[in-house]
């Protein structure tokens, strides 16, 4: 009882020094904060005496030089190669929705009476005045997850002798971004395997839970996580002058039809054991034309925020080609249907528009393409990467887009058409079933220990942590099934690449178990202070203790 009060009081006192640590993401202060943790564990007794299982971890072509913290340890109980891989991410999102008091958002006790002035909700309110919450960005997503590894990896180190088997930490950044920290850190981890022997059995997240509806109480832990893809439309219509409209097609409404169409719609969803991943979303929709002018639209961009629990890309694609012909077909029908009404009031003949639904892929356009340019596409392309990637305000989004554009633009078929394509980034879903000896431990091995501490407040185990996080890069689907991403992709190869031979290898299943709180995101994040600092850690420190045992006896904190 005495140890779990210390690893409570720890959990608390490095939260609150980590969130003190500006780590904004995208920027040189995600320096800090890394530099902040190696320090950390650089003072200990075992890492001293052990300097070879400390360092930072260069990003992989990082422009501003930014480093994760690769921390490893080994139990001294008996020999061992089980090993769990901990993740944690260092950075935040950034603080200007804090407003006039931006300054405060990572000093938790002067933004708390801060907040108590301004007009807010009920819920919000009640959690200011109680003494249960702490506000603060990053405070909730995700340092206390941090806080609680370090913490329980601090105490395991007094205690090498008791344990068995083996940890890897890594505390990353660029989690709200590109995830640069864990797509260096996957490579990393195939090479300690060769040079270690390591035998992973999973990797376990501290990312933060929230209420997933109005009044919701449970307290969650998740075995698998969501994936995402960007399913994205390259929309060419055909131009007119706005006195002439039904001369032209408007790929606007094009475009419309297939946010109608796909837009919050759960015929996309994935449902899996009775889990239902969070229907596509619209991210951006916007028409290429660059001035004002009193011509239509030629062409529109269009993508979306689409979450999987087992759709692989190759089938996601053939879900969004499908979509795209519906939405253009019905346009088609719809805008002659208008016509016929206009000719039958304006007294003139009618006839059915030259309009013909048409969608293909980026793969299809590139081979059609191909076909007449050949290897002068190849070059042409080539050409527009080297160029686009000495351009830093090309984020991965456009750079696919431009070279749909290209493609598109060498092309001699001029009539309007759909390219489906994909925009990075891609995360491929988890689903831990218990088909393998290693996912069957996990499930049964934290069905175990939830069941111990179920307190005032209900612990749940489900399928699939809903926030996109670095989880999902542990595993990936076959090449058969991935070959699709990779060929309707552009970017992919060039601006953006994922290790998907390394993560192919790894192949492990994942739970995340973190602390709880609400409005992750928001100026008013904040953390439930007796789950997160009383329970979880010693579920996860259970957790822990009990997938590197090479048998299964009791042991508690």
């Amino acid at each position: 009882m005495e140890r779990k009060r210390a690893l409570s009081k720890r959990v608390e006192e490095l939260t609150l020094d980590l969130v003190r640590i500006r780590s904004i993401v995208g920027t040189t202060d995600e320096n800090q904060i890394s530099d902040a943790i190696y320090a950390l564990f650089n003072q200990m007794p075992y890492w001293q005496a052990h300097p070879n299982k400390l360092k930072q971890l260069p990003f992989i072509n990082d422009p501003l030089g930014r480093s994760s913290v690769m921390v490893e340890m080994t139990g001294e109980l008996r020999p061992n190669a089980k090993t769990v891989i901990l993740i944690g991410h260092t950075d935040t999102v950034g603080i200007s929705d804090y407003g006039d008091f931006k300054e405060l958002a990572t000093e938790p006790g002067a933004l708390k009476e801060v907040l108590k002035s301004l007009p807010l909700s009920d819920d919000i309110r009640a959690d200011l005045e109680s003494d249960d919450y702490l506000f603060g960005r990053g405070i909730l997503d995700m340092k206390c997850g941090v806080a609680m590894i370090i913490a329980m990896m601090e105490d395991l180190s007094k205690r090498i002798s008791e344990w068995e088997g083996n940890i890897i930490f890594c505390a990353v950044g660029d989690e709200e971004g590109n995830s640069g920290g864990m797509l260096s850190f996957v490579p990393e981890l195939i090479d300690k395997q060769k040079e270690m022997g390591y035998d992973y059995q999973a990797c376990v997240d501290t990312d933060y839970v929230a209420p997933r509806y109005d009044d919701d109480n449970h307290r969650y832990i998740y075995i698998g996580t969501v994936g995402k893809l960007m399913p994205s439309f390259y929309i060419v219509g055909k131009e007119t002058h706005v006195g002439q409209p039904f001369n032209g097609l408007d790929p606007t409404q094009i475009a419309g039809a297939i946010i109608l169409k796909i837009n919050k719609n759960i015929a996309y969803s994935d449902v899996v054991e009775g889990e239902v991943s969070l229907p596509p979303i619209t991210l951006q929709h916007r028409d290429l034309k660059s001035e004002y002018s009193v011509q239509i639209a030629r062409a529109v961009n269009l993508y979306f925020n689409y979450a999987t629990h087992n759709s692989t890309p190759d089938q996601v694609m053939e879900k969004m080609l499908k979509a795209a012909y519906d939405a253009f077909y019905d346009v088609v029908c719809t805008i002659n249907e208008r016509y016929d009404i206009f000719c039958k009031a304006s007294h003139i003949d009618t006839k059915l528009l030259p309009w013909k639904a048409r969608v293909m892929s980026y793969d299809e356009l590139y081979e059609a393409v191909y076909a007449e340019r050949g290897e002068e596409l190849k070059q042409r392309i080539e050409d527009l990467k080297l160029e686009m990637l000495g351009d830093t305000t090309i984020d991965e989004r456009l750079f696919s887009q431009y070279l749909v554009e290209e493609v598109h633009n060498l092309w001699s078929d001029k009539d309007p058409v759909v390219i489906v394509y994909f925009s990075p980034p891609y995360y491929p879903h988890n689903y831990v079933k218990g088909d393998s000896d290693k996912e069957r431990r996990l499930l049964e091995t934290v069905d175990a220990v939830v069941k111990k501490h179920k307190g005032r407040r209900p612990i749940i185990n489900r399928k699939f942590y809903p926030y996109i996080s670095d989880l999902s890069f542990v595993s990936a689907p076959s090449n058969e099934r991935i070959a699709s991403l990779e060929k309707n992709m552009p970017a992919y190869g060039s601006r953006y690449t994922l290790p998907i031979e390394d993560m192919q290898k790894l192949s492990l299943p994942v739970v995340n178990i973190g602390p709880f709180g609400k409005d992750a995101h928001q100026f008013t994040e904040r953390i439930e202070k007796e789950y997160s600092f009383k329970v979880v850690p010693t579920i996860l420190y259970e957790t822990v203790l009990e997938l590197l045992k090479r048998d299964k006896p009791e042991q508690t904190l």
